[in-house]
């Protein structure tokens, strides 16, 4: 784990990147959330983004976040990012304060009826494959329309907005036409069911800027925050 000190430096970079893109685009900064990747990282990463002044965390699995929680008395809102088996919704929906990786409508109504027994409304994003990677999980495009529906109609969950994850290229236009593509299919089913869909997660260290130019309001950073992950 690299020190605070490091941490704080890299935190200062990563600010000053979102800065210099919000500019290109024209947009405020504040309009663009910083949520810190602390998967593979131990519960220290999680002190140095509440000492940084951030008050989320993204984690990947349910087990390494139950650990995290359990041991850090801090206060801090808990987001899953990874891809969630429906079989571990019951203690995901106890664990984590949002849940941004709902994919499947199987997973959808297991987290509103867990969500349901535990007495909460539990907000949640939905994962959209807007880039078609084989290798990535997200509804496609098509689906779009049905999901919303069948997300508004439950009780015990609250859609905050969308999510994708980019395909890895190395041509960061590939990048930029996923999210494109998501913030035009947020625009539309808001518009189609006059709702709010204000939150748009998309972005990571490597194509954060692309994200912020086509309107991600979150971009989810962890190796440029904490260094490269040991599995």
């Amino acid at each position: 784990m690299i020190p605070y000190s490091e941490f704080e430096a890299n935190l200062l970079l990563v600010h000053a990147r979102i800065l210099r893109a919000c500019e290109a685009c024209g947009r405020s900064p504040e309009t663009v959330a910083l949520l810190p990747v602390t998967k593979n990282h131990p519960v220290e990463a999680v002190d140095f983004v509440v000492r940084g002044g951030l008050t989320a965390v993204g984690e990947n699995r349910v087990q390494e976040a139950s650990e995290k929680r359990s041991s850090y008395s801090g206060r801090v809102q808990w987001e899953l990012i990874g891809h969630l088996q429906s079989n571990k919704a019951r203690d995901a929906v106890a664990i984590f304060d949002r849940i941004q990786s709902v994919d499947s409508l199987k997973l959808l109504r297991r987290l509103d009826r867990f969500a349901g027994e535990q007495g909460k409304v539990l907000p949640i994003l939905l994962q959209f494959n807007t880039g078609e990677d084989p290798n990535k999980y997200g509804f496609a495009r098509g689906e779009a329309d049905f999901v919303l529906e069948a997300a508004l109609g439950v009780a015990n969950l609250k859609v905050d907005g969308l999510m994708t994850v980019a395909p890895l290229d190395d041509d960061l236009d590939v990048a930029r036409a996923a999210f494109e593509s998501l913030r035009e299919l947020r625009d539309g089913l808001a518009e189609r069911f006059s709702v709010s869909l204000p939150e748009l997660s998309m972005g990571m260290t490597g194509d954060l800027e692309q994200a912020i130019a086509a309107g991600s309001t979150q971009i989810r950073v962890g190796t440029a925050l904490f260094g490269e992950r040991h599995y």
